[in-house]
């Protein structure tokens, strides 16, 4: 099977052409970064014709998973470069449903996450801290801190990951408002640990933001891989970042 290295802002995937059957073992394999190509998770894309392309996601532990926003963009982009679909506004169809996506001039891309909501609480007391519960059609927890670089993300992001209080596993975000435009975070990504960045993670930071602490869109987003620039509208979340191939090759199996 033919594969694609891509990433966006460091948050890397095996892109692989769709339809076809994977399996969790062969994802962990994939994604293995000493014995495989080396991943945060993989993504296949299959064309629909059209301006329309289907993306499945699995996190590196093999589990499938709702939405990933980075690997959205390298879909976007991938397509792109295939010649699947023209730049010109595409859609994604991922498990959450449909979303928008276009390839700009300058090479970046700007997508659609989807809905973007509090959870039923406003804030949640788990692992010791207090948390914010966020949907942006997969879970995640965003954790004001301090200081990003110094939070204990490692201690606290499997903890939190893992608390009953999330029955399905969440994202847990530790991050920090620096002016009502900017804001610093890092991730504890569900299923993989800690990693450069996250598209649906920066929107839930930015959402977060804005809805308690004043932030106000369109917001640029620090991740340790580098900066996106996140639109709240009309209940959506649209993430403009880069998405790059690194490589190409074939799996073993």
């Amino acid at each position: 099977m033919n594969f694609v290295k891509m990433e966006g802002l460091g948050n890397d995937f095996v892109v692989v052409e769709g339809p076809a059957e994977i399996s969790a073992a062969q994802v962990q394999r994939w994604c293995d970064r000493r014995f495989g190509v080396g991943a945060d998770g993989v993504l296949m894309a299959t064309p629909l014709g059209g301006q329309r392309v289907a993306m499945e996601y699995w996190n590196a532990d093999g589990r499938r998973v709702e939405m990933c926003g980075n690997g959205l963009r390298c879909i976007a982009k991938l397509a792109v470069d295939r010649g699947w679909v023209e730049r010109a506004p595409m859609e994604i169809v991922a498990a959450v449903g449909p979303l928008g996506a276009e390839v700009l001039e300058d090479g970046r891309v700007r997508a659609m996450m989807g809905h973007t909501e509090a959870g039923a609480a406003a804030s949640m007391e788990v692992a010791g801290v207090t948390v914010r519960p966020v949907s942006v059609g997969n879970p995640h927890a965003v954790l004001f801190v301090d200081e990003p670089m110094t939070a204990p993300v490692a201690e606290l992001g499997p903890r939190i990951e893992c608390d009953p209080a999330f029955p399905d596993g969440t994202n847990v975000e530790f991050v920090k408002v620096e002016s009502g435009s900017q804001i610093r975070m890092r991730i504890w990504e569900r299923g993989v640990g800690e990693t450069m960045a996250s598209g649906t993670g920066a929107t839930a930071a930015a959402y977060a933001s804005a809805l308690y602490e004043g932030a106000q869109s369109p917001i640029d987003v620090q991740l340790p891989g580098g900066r996106l620039t996140v639109e709240l509208i009309d209940g959506e979340g649209w993430v403009t970042g880069p998405a790059t191939t690194v490589f190409e090759g074939t799996l073993a199996g």
